[in-house]
């Protein structure tokens, strides 16, 4: 593997490239089986708590999705003041913690609390990740990272369910979340040990309304950043919307509840393909021109699905091949909307992540919940809530290019108003 020319400096000393990757990795792949790998739980769990109807399970998913996306308006602010290292430890061990109160919980309601704290501990690590990248490289450097990550890192889709189910068969649905407890301790003690702080010190930055103020109001001012902000909102409602729905739409609607694990590790395949596509291509074709051609196709194939589903010919594998589709369009979308919304305000690179993602977050989720909670047995909701958000994604793009896509990826200063 080899490795773009970074600062100088080496970027993150005492970690090499691949170990840097991975750990990045390891740190984004705390959300996402947070998440996976209880979905085949779910029932299980509904009925373990007495929840009586089918689509309030999807509570716990949410949730967990609004405690991580409302915390982390204030882990950038926190590691610009106190570095990168010492919050992000803070995070590891509430994740862990709250893991440990989601097994003992014995109602919705403690189980509810258990997983906003979960969101909240890992809250940290998606802010840290991208920072901490942003840290150490900028421009199509940091999208290769990213991309290089995001690949390793969404094997975790794939495999969470599977894990999740595999865990049911030998043990009640709570071993799961003891999964996650562990998960959290081991990246507590690879940070403990192992990441420097990445943070200079001549850009820690003092915790004051004002200047607070200035560094969110560098944020909004700056067209691409919100642009691609909302334009992420759009398309995280959509994967939200399909996450909360995916149990329920292959166990009611397609009466397979048997091939849920594996054809949603199947989906998940292409996302993670389209990660290595990514990485191989976007240094050569630039981030813009990447992105804005996967958001067209994201776009066709939303417009596709909902027409199969209105004409009356969906089946579990036109859904599934479809789905597959629009993750594949998704995965080459995600790291290079992340990296363009960054890039013109990585000297507030701490709180505009913090802004990114709890934008991204809390709207796609409360999205994703709407999709959710109009399952009716059938994929109509759900497909009708994608197209609706891709042509927000869509819009929200033209407005952050001025209407010109597909063009040169522009320096930072270009991008700044």
């Amino acid at each position: 593997m080899s490795t773009p020319a970074p600062a100088p400096e080496n970027p993150h000393p005492g970690m090499g490239f691949r170990e840097f990757v991975l750990f990045i990795a390891g740190l984004m792949a705390t959300n996402a089986i947070a998440i996976d790998s209880m979905l085949p739980a779910l029932p299980e769990i509904g009925h373990s708590l007495a929840i009586d109807t089918a689509n309030h399970t999807q509570l716990i998913v949410t949730a967990y999705l609004l405690g991580f996306g409302s915390a982390q308006l204030i882990y950038g602010t926190l590691a610009d003041r106190f570095g990168r290292r010492a919050v992000l430890l803070f995070g590891l061990a509430l994740y862990t913690l709250a893991s440990v109160g989601a097994i003992f919980a014995g109602t919705l309601e403690v189980m509810l609390a258990a997983r906003v704290l979960q969101g909240v501990g890992s809250a940290s690590t998606r802010i840290l990740a991208i920072t901490i990248v942003r840290d150490c490289y900028s421009g199509s450097h940091m999208a290769r990272v990213m991309s290089l990550a995001f690949l390793v890192f969404l094997s975790v889709p794939i495999l969470a369910p599977s894990i999740g189910q595999a865990i049911m068969l030998v043990a009640p649905w709570r071993a799961i979340f003891l999964m996650l407890c562990l998960l959290g301790a081991v990246l507590f003690f690879w940070t403990l040990t192992r990441l420097p702080e990445t943070l200079h010190p001549e850009d820690r930055s003092p915790i004051s309304l004002a200047g607070v103020s200035h560094a969110f109001g560098l944020i909004v001012r700056s067209r691409v950043t919100v642009g691609y902000m909302l334009a992420m909102t759009m398309v995280m409602g959509g994967l939200f919307g399909f996450i909360n729905s995916a149990q329920q739409v292959f166990a009611d609607a397609f009466d397979a509840a048997e091939l849920f694990t594996l054809i949603f590790a199947l989906i998940a395949v292409f996302m993670a393909a389209s990660s290595l596509v990514n990485a191989r291509i976007v240094e050569k074709l630039g981030m813009r021109r990447v992105s804005h051609a996967a958001l067209a196709g994201y776009f066709l194939v939303t417009v596709v699905h909902a027409a199969v589903v209105l004409a009356g010919v969906e089946t579990i594998w036109t859904f599934s091949v479809l789905q597959g589709a629009m993750m594949f369009f998704f995965g080459l979308m995600v790291s290079n909307f992340n990296s363009m919304a960054m890039e013109p305000v990585g000297h507030v690179a701490g709180t505009a992540s913090s802004a990114l993602g709890f934008v991204s977050t809390v709207g796609g989720a409360l999205f994703g919940f709407a999709i959710g909670q109009r399952f009716d047995g059938t994929t109509l909701p759900l497909t009708m809530g994608f197209v609706v958000l891709a042509c927000g994604a869509v819009f929200f793009v033209l407005v952050a290019e001025r209407g010109q896509l597909f063009r040169a990826d522009m320096r930072v200063s270009d991008t700044a108003n």
